[in-house]
């Protein structure tokens, strides 16, 4: 059985992992909720497009507090500690590669204000992601925003600014944790998989189809074209730190 405090404690532990990939991972964190926050609406509809275990939802809803919030994955784990550990959230299982997955999403005909995600899209391979940001256009508003956290990088189009980038990113990274970084991604889930209490979820994830695959959809171009082709307008950073970066897209 698992617990709501050990699915906090496991969250916990996820959430300082990644902050090893992502040292101002706090600070993109705060940036993207003010920018949902800046849309001026006390009850705004938000979607959370592979929310992992729920870490940006929790802290979108303690901010806004009157918001909807629908938090998306594939992963019947991270799914399920999200549940154990924020019951006050809303976890739809949902392949975002998938397509139809926005008629799962319970949103009875409302429209979405901003469409959220951190770390995730970019497991989408390009031809993939073209269709996710097609279909998500399909219940966004008009004037509604895709706020997308990720490493975004830009060797395609400015190879000597994206050397920069990564620099700044690296010497971050070394300044915060120096000869101590927190345990990586596998280690992770490798500790995940030894625990007894985890082994039905575990074993929900050998058929849900949540594994990645095919190519990664790294390159900010790739994320820039696909808005692009699904109608999207202005399209630019809103906060930034070496490749790691906050795009946002505006419906039009």
């Amino acid at each position: 059985m698992l617990t709501h405090d050990a699915a906090q404690a496991w969250i916990a532990r996820w959430d300082h992992q990644q902050e090893g990939y992502l040292p101002d991972r706090e600070a993109r964190f705060t940036a993207l909720i003010d920018a949902v926050e800046a849309l001026g609406r006390p009850d705004p509809v938000v979607v959370d497009l592979g929310c992992g275990p729920g870490s940006l939802s929790a802290r979108l809803l303690e901010r806004l507090p009157g918001a909807t919030v629908v938090a998306v994955d594939a992963d019947p784990l991270l799914l399920g500690l999200g549940r154990a550990a924020y019951p006050q959230l809303t976890f739809v299982p949902a392949d975002l590669r998938t397509s139809g997955w926005t008629g799962l999403l319970g949103l009875d005909g409302r429209p979405v204000d901003a469409a959220v995600s951190t770390t995730a899209l970019h497991w989408i391979s390009g031809p993939e992601l073209k269709g996710v940001y097609a279909e998500l256009a399909t219940v966004l508003r008009p004037g509604g925003l895709l706020l997308n956290g990720d490493h975004m990088d830009t060797e395609d189009t400015t190879p000597t600014l994206s050397r920069l980038e990564h620099e700044v990113h690296r010497l971050e990274t070394e300044r915060v944790f120096g000869q101590n970084p927190p345990e990586d991604w596998r280690s992770w889930w490798d500790a995940i998989e030894a625990d007894p209490d985890l082994a039905a979820l575990n074993a929900a994830r050998t058929t849900a189809g949540s594994a990645h695959r095919g190519s990664e959809s790294h390159l900010l171009s790739h994320h820039v074209e696909a808005l692009r082709e699904a109608g999207f307008t202005e399209i630019g950073t809103l906060w930034q730190r070496g490749n790691n970066r906050l795009l946002c897209a505006v419906r039009g």
